[in-house]
């Protein structure tokens, strides 16, 4: 059987177009986009961009711009990625982190990494360390921080990846939207104690 020939190898240059192809791919299809050697070739910055690509898609949308990315250790592929969704899918906890694990269903997360564009909510920082994942990087906690330190003490190793880009969409957002952001992060009811 003739291998499948990828539109994305090791020679391919990793620009922010190959990127956002990437962050917009269905990730069951990646596998025919990339090949392992482009695969090895993403660094850790280039998931992150990745991740913030995926904040920029929620934006666009009109919804809360918090992208994720996972991926396994041992290969470095992208097992699952999302952003949040709360306005699109009128879903209160579809957050980048949530939407990014469910897309990778049921694996074992202790052999991923996590990249969120911006620090996760007490929700979802509940769900990395119950998933058991061995590492979370993060790319913005200039905009929210706090949970870094509560996922170090349940284990996960975390490290902070600030991703320019993602921080400044973040704080136009929260300028922008601040009810929406209010909403996102503590529910509606927040909203009436404003």
């Amino acid at each position: 059987m003739a291998k499948r020939k990828t539109l994305l190898d090791k020679q391919t240059g990793k620009s922010e177009a190959v990127l956002r192809a990437i962050a917009h791919m269905p990730t069951q299809s990646l596998p025919i986009l990339m090949d392992d050697g482009f695969v090895r070739e993403l660094t850790d910055t280039d998931f992150m961009r990745i991740a913030v690509l995926l904040a920029q898609k929620s934006y666009e949308e009109g919804g809360c711009p918090i992208g994720a990315v996972i991926i396994d250790n041992a290969t470095r592929q992208i097992a699952g990625k999302g952003h949040n969704t709360l306005v699109q899918e009128d879903h209160p906890y579809n957050h980048g982190e949530t939407s990014a694990i469910r897309d990778a269903g049921r694996i074992d997360f202790s052999k991923t990494t996590l990249f969120t564009s911006l620090s996760p909510c007490d929700i979802c920082a509940t769900l990395i360390y119950m998933r058991g994942f061995s590492r979370v990087v993060v790319g913005d906690i200039t905009n929210a921080s706090g949970n870094e330190v509560l996922l170090q003490e349940k284990g996960i190793h975390v490290d902070i990846l600030e991703d320019k880009q993602g921080s400044d969409l973040y704080a136009r957002f929260r300028d922008e939207e601040p009810n929406l952001d209010l909403e996102d992060w503590h529910g509606l009811s927040a909203l009436k104690n404003k």
